[in-house]
Formats: structure tokens, sequence, C-alpha cells
């Protein structure tokens, strides 16, 4: 078997960072079995490498090796693709065709982006991969198969699972060995060489003298982050061979090359996108705190008012006593303040229910006017949703309701309750 420093030369490979090593010294330990292989990594980091890698150093080496970009196919004609038809099986199918798997027995098929692929298609993939069997489209004839699958994906697939984008089943038989290629953020040492190779390579095709980067600019280069990883990094090589006069690149020129290359390097912690759930949670727990905010109000102009009408201060404290202490602690003096404080308002007359205007009220009054235009708004924003979700499903509550979330009798009601 050939060694790392063999392979790399063979397929192109520069880098020597450990997490790179570890990932082609997993790919050349697993090419002599059979065993699937699932390939993870952000886009442009050279994931399509390492299937190559596998079947290369494989017994079916001198087999078919297809690759297929799953993402690339429509969802209509995917499995005719994959799995092949025979003749008249839809519209336009003229006469029988072999697909992939039939094309590619004893080989190896590459699946790139097998995250796109739609559910119906997993199913089958499942079966190949279970038993090595699959059906042409419009054929009930099952055809066998002897092929070893490598996919990749740039997705989280757990999440995917989660949002049952993905079949779980199917995650687990594609990656019976997961192999993860790093980030060229995560590759530091390994940029400059990068860019260096893709710099000659380019001067060479077009016949020009191969660009140099300044200290200041290799710098700049190493530092960033490099969203779009290899792919990013061999474009900018490429622009900057044919677009800069200069063959000494300055910091500037190369940083108006660079998006955000002035951006914090600093990682950001991102949360996962809110849910509707999540929203629905906030709520609630704002109207908690307006609803105990009004509680505590009302419990604060019934201690106000029997502080007017009662003359006696230790019986209003005796049957208040809970209520004294969550306002004021367990300071009765406090407590007489207040009253002395209070007693110096004007009497509301006789028949004249109004609320008295204490200080303490005017701290609460902004809690009654929010609920009611959090409610407002809250309502408005249903209306609008509602009505957004039937013109898209053109009148259909079934779908809208489905679209919304909510049962077609609770939609039903909504529509009878606004006058939709």
């Amino acid at each position: 078997m050939e060694n790392l420093q063999a392979i790399k030369q063979r397929f192109g490979i520069i880098g020597n960072n450990e997490k790179l090593n570890r990932a082609l010294e997993k790919a050349i330990q697993v090419a002599p079995t059979d065993i699937s292989v699932l390939v993870t990594g952000e886009s442009g980091v050279g994931k399509e490498a390492v299937p190559k890698i596998i079947h290369s150093l494989s017994h079916r080496k001198h087999a078919k090796y297809i690759a297929v970009n799953c993402g690339a196919i429509p969802e209509g004609t995917i499995d005719s693709e994959l799995f092949g038809h025979e003749k008249g099986a839809f519209t336009g199918a003229t006469q029988t065709r072999s697909g992939y798997f039939e094309v590619a027995d004893g080989g190896t098929i590459f699946l790139d982006e097998v995250g796109e692929l739609p559910l119906t298609t997993q199913v089958r993939l499942l079966r190949v991969l279970e038993n090595g069997e699959f059906l042409k489209v419009g054929s009930s004839n099952v055809q066998k198969t002897n092929v070893r699958i490598v996919a990749a994906t740039n997705m989280n697939m757990l999440e995917a699972i989660k949002k049952g984008k993905f079949r779980e089943d199917l995650y687990y038989r594609l990656s019976t060995v997961e192999i993860n290629i790093p980030p060229l953020r995560e590759r530091q040492e390994d940029i400059y060489l990068l860019f260096r190779k893709f710099a000659s390579d380019f001067g060479q095709k077009y016949k020009m003298p191969t660009v140099r980067l300044e200290d200041d600019a290799v710098q700049l280069l190493i530092k960033y982050r490099w969203p779009g990883n290899i792919r990013q990094l061999r474009n900018v090589a490429e622009q900057i061979s044919v677009l800069e006069k200069s063959r000494n690149i300055s910091l500037s020129a190369l940083n108006s090359y660079l998006p955000n290359a002035n951006d914090s390097n600093l990682p950001a912690v991102i949360s996962p996108k809110k849910s509707e759930g999540d929203f629905s949670n906030e709520r609630e727990i704002l109207y908690k705190v307006l609803f105990d905010m009004k509680s505590d109000l009302n419990d604060l102009k019934q201690l106000t008012l029997e502080l007017l009408n009662s003359s006696d201060l230790s019986k209003v404290q005796e049957e208040h006593g809970p209520l004294i202490e969550k306002i004021y602690g367990d300071n009765g003096e406090t407590l007489q303040e207040e009253r002395s404080s209070v007693e110096l308002l004007p009497m509301p007359e006789k028949g004249n229910h109004a609320p008295v205007n204490t200080p303490h009220e005017d701290k609460y009054d902004f809690a009654e006017e929010i609920e009611e235009e959090e409610t407002l708004s809250l309502q408005e924003k249903e209306i609008e949703l509602i009505k957004k979700s039937l013109e898209r499903n053109m009148g259909k509550r079934k779908a809208a309701a489905a679209e919304l979330g909510i049962s077609e009798r609770t939609l039903y009601r909504k529509i009878k309750q606004y006058d939709l």
C-alpha cells in the first residue's frame, strides 16, 4: 500500500495539517474493505479527493468509478438516473435505460451532496445498501448490483434527521466510517503553501510571471477565515494572477480581493434558528410577567384603600401581613410613612370609584398599556398570517392549516372569528 506522502503527490493534495493527515490515513485504511464511507466537511474543502483515493486503493480499482452530484439532478429524474428506467415508464422514456447502479456494477459510486436526495430516493438507496437490490423505474423485476458507495455532504446530518429531511437508518448505513475534512481556517500552516501552488499554476497557464505576496499580505492571507475554503483561495489566486499588473502583491491589493477581511476572526456563537415554538414560549413568559405585575398593582390598590379607610394600622397589618411583607419587607415604619403620605392625597368623592392615583400606581401604569398593545399586535399578525396562507394555498383550508401548524377546525374557527 502506498504511504501518505505518495498518496498526496499522486492526487495533488497539498498540506501537512494533522487533521488532514488523519482523514487521509482513514481513507487509506478503509480502502481495501467494502464498507460504506461518509465524507463530511464544509463546501470547498476538497471532499471529492477522498472517494478517488478509496477507489484507487481498493480491489475495485479496475472497475467503474462514477461520481454523481445529487444536488444537481432534478427530483423528478434522479431515480431514473440512479436506477434506470423501462421503456414507457414515463413521458419521454422512449427506450430502456441503465442507471448508474447498473453501469457501475463491481465498481464504486460517489454520491456527492447526498443530503439533497429526496426521501423516496433515500428508501431505494437504503435497499441497495442493505441487500444490493434495486428496481428500475417502471419495472417489477428486482436486479442485483455489487457497488461500493462513498457519500459526501456539507450538511449537518443530525439536524437534517431531526427536521425529517434525511432518514436516520440511511445515515447510519452510509456512515459506517465517517471521514471529516477540516476547513481551511483550521489548516493555517497550509494556506500559504496552497496559494503559492495555485499562483505558480496560473502563472504557467496564462504565461505570466508568478505573483508573490509581501510579508504583511502573507499574514492577512493566513489570518483570513476563508468561508469558501480551498475553492475560494484558488479563485483569489487566479484573480490576482490575471488582474494585478504588479507581480508583488501588497497588503492593500490582497485586501481588495477578500470580502470582510477586516472583520474579527474570533469564532462567533450562532444560536440555532428560532422555531415557532420558541416564540410561543417567549410570548407566554411575557404574558406571565404582565399578569403578575397587574396582580401586584391590584394588591397595591387594595392595600392603599385599606390604609385610607382604616384607622387601626395594626389591624391592617394583621389582615394583610404577607402582602405588606411582599411590598415593604419587614419594616413597619415604612408602612407608617406610607400611611402618612397617602393621607396627604385628596380623598375620592362619594360614589366616585375611580382608582386612586398613588405614586406606586404610576410605576405600573405602563403594564396594562403594553398588554393591550401586545394583544392587538398579535391579533393583527395572526390575521395577516392566516390571510397569506389562504392566498398561497388558493383558499384550501386543509393545506393552509397544515402550513400554519394548526388543525383545520381551529383555522375554520379563526376565519369565523375574524370574519375573513
